[in-house]
């Protein structure tokens, strides 16, 4: 009896939560960035497609040595820019990516 009284609840759930990529898919339009390599730094090319001012700055997982970020930048409303970071020893890039803040 206790679990019939839970399953409307649990039919209820999913629709007042948004889901994971709902979320992503929110968070994707506020910058548009995409980054490369060339195996001993990262770059972070990104464009700001909102109306407001927004910060980012790559990061870079670097093998066998210290991870990196590169330097903040900030994108006025249709701006673009580049953050870059180094590994500076190590076997270079392993990833990167970008941080919005």
């Amino acid at each position: 009896m206790a679990a019939a009284a839970t399953l409307p609840v649990a039919g209820l759930a999913p629709s007042a939560v948004a889901t994971p990529s709902q979320e992503a898919s929110a968070a994707a339009n506020i910058l548009t960035c995409h980054t490369d390599t060339d195996g001993r730094w990262g770059h972070a090319h990104c464009k700001n497609n909102t109306n407001v001012v927004k910060a980012f700055r790559v990061t870079v997982v670097c093998g066998v040595w210290p991870d990196t970020s590169g330097p903040w930048k900030t994108l006025r409303p249709g701006h673009s820019d580049v953050s870059s970071a180094r590994c500076n020893g190590g076997t270079g890039v392993g990833s990167v990516g970008w941080q919005e803040g």
